[in-house]
């Protein structure tokens, strides 16, 4: 049996209204928009969080940037400790 936990750090990342949030709320069952301000304005402000446990000792951490061009400051703080990047692409 494989005594060792791994861990992964996946972060959203792309354009707002793209979906990243809601992505991560169906994978996980958590808001990663806590904020009252973001319910408000409906778009990402500050770092959000969420986890998927897997029974095979794998956890998943997730971090979602927000996403527009004037939080950039916020969505670079996220990225410093992702290890893997889902990139929303919209046609």
């Amino acid at each position: 049996m494989n005594t060792l936990n791994r861990y992964i750090i996946l972060g959203t990342a792309g354009h707002i209204d793209h979906g990243k949030s809601s992505l991560v709320k169906a994978l996980t069952g958590i808001d990663p928009d806590r904020l009252k301000e973001e319910k408000e304005r409906g778009m990402t402000i500050d770092l959000g969080f969420a986890y998927i446990k897997y029974s095979n000792d794998l956890t998943i951490g997730i971090v979602d940037v927000p996403g527009h061009e004037r939080l950039i400051s916020n969505m670079l703080a996220g990225a410093g400790g992702i290890d893997r990047w889902w990139r929303s692409t919209r046609s």
